[in-house]
């Protein structure tokens, strides 16, 4: 898995026909990029004498960055085998009425799982942006970029994790799940719209002066 291989390994994996991983561990990925990106910005701040004033809220913000990146590329992990645990359910015997009846439910189960998931990375997309906008506020300004590097790949996961969400739900037969989950998704699509799109003017105003 992405977690415990080479980038070039697990680029290989993705472009095979293997269904696992596929865009929700991407999604995923994009968001351990992003919250890494935030811990660079910090640690190219601490240490720095124009920048002592804010040093304290950049270590808080570094030990917050490095425990959502460490999530995120669990979560790569965990949303392939969700997936892969829903097809092995599809896989299941139907040969008479007990084992469809057996089959759906594991099916449901296995996707209702599936949709946990990526809604996850969602929910720890919009504490990272928090994050990433603060160091765009306070960071070494030389890597301000970086920072709005990383409110993009954020922003991207969140929309990818969206999509892995929608899909997921088409399949699952809970009414009141999926419209729970539709709400929640919508909410933070928004949500993380906006902190983006805050990032990123950050960004270009500080960029405008250099």
């Amino acid at each position: 898995m992405a977690t415990q291989t080479t980038v070039a390994a697990f680029l290989d994996e993705l472009a095979s026909s293997s269904p696992a991983p596929g865009g929700g561990s991407v999604a995923a990925l994009a968001g351990a990029l992003g919250a890494a990106l935030t811990t660079m910005v910090c640690a190219v701040t601490i240490g720095k004498k124009k920048y002592v004033d804010v040093e304290d809220d950049m270590k808080k913000i570094l030990r917050t960055s490095e425990g959502l990146r460490s999530r995120f590329a669990g979560l790569v992990k965990e949303d392939a085998a969700a997936f892969t645990k829903v097809m092995e359910a599809y896989a299941l015997p139907k040969e008479n009425d007990l084992q469809k009846a057996l089959r759906t439910a594991a099916i449901q189960g296995a996707t209702k799982e599936a949709t946990l998931v990526p809604l996850e990375v969602m929910k720890h997309c919009i504490d990272a942006l928090a994050l990433t906008k603060e160091v765009a506020e306070k960071g070494n300004a030389n890597s301000i970029s970086d920072a709005g590097v990383g409110a993009l790949m954020l922003h991207a996961a969140c929309e990818g994790a969206a999509l892995n969400v929608k899909i997921n739900l088409a399949g699952v037969t809970d009414s009141e799940f999926v419209g729970w989950k539709s709400d929640e998704v919508e909410s933070l699509l928004r949500t993380s719209r906006v902190m983006a799109e805050e990032t990123r003017s950050i960004v270009a105003a500080k960029m405008g002066k250099r």
